[in-house]
């Protein structure tokens, strides 16, 4: 996974922080048990993750702590942006997909724009789990990691709430929709 190529100046760094623990406070219901200051003496301990961070930001994809996995000593970001990222949208899924384009290509594919940011694409699982945290994309839709033996057949994965439920479904990989980009996640 590539690092971002933006490095943040400590007046950057600090404004991250700043709406990142904003964030963090307003939404306690997303990390239980917690605690803002560990998450900070992490952050600060690794500033090439603030730069995921700030572009997950950038994208408006609203990066919050939903988990902390006890095994890596690791917090966990997703995207908790209500609908998914603006600035991650209108993209297809992969870079194979986009070069299948003849006509009407899109800027770019949710898996290249991710490894770009220095995150992740929400698996299905992580998806759900995301999904328990509160309702997002009920007027938008995510790309999905996909399984190869789907993806070699053309396919690609995305969910979206819809009806109280959360949906899981097919399209061609080259496709791409105003309403659909990715959510991402990070380990820090």
């Amino acid at each position: 996974m590539n690092t971002p190529k933006n490095k943040l100046s400590p007046e950057q760094q600090e404004e991250l922080l700043n709406v990142l623990e904003t964030r963090f406070e307003k939404n306690m219901h997303r990390h239980k048990g917690i605690e803002w200051n560990k998450v900070l003496a992490k952050l600060q301990g690794n500033p090439d993750k603030l730069g995921s961070l700030d572009e997950m930001e950038r994208t408006e994809g609203e990066p919050d702590v939903v988990a902390y996995d006890t095994k890596t000593d690791e917090y966990i970001f997703f995207d908790c942006s209500p609908e998914s990222p603006k600035g991650r949208r209108s993209i297809c899924y992969d870079h194979e997909a986009l070069e299948k384009r003849k006509e009407h290509k899109p800027a770019d594919s949710a898996l290249n724009m991710a490894e770009e940011m220095g995150i992740r694409i929400l698996n299905e699982e992580q998806y759900k789990e995301l999904q328990q945290l509160g309702k997002f994309d009920s007027k938008t839709s995510s790309w999905i990691e996909t399984p190869s033996d789907i993806r070699k057949l053309g396919g690609a994965l995305f969910s979206d709430f819809r009806y109280n439920t959360v949906f899981v479904y097919h399209n061609g990989a080259e496709s791409y929709y105003a309403a659909r980009g990715f959510r991402g996640s990070l380990r820090v």
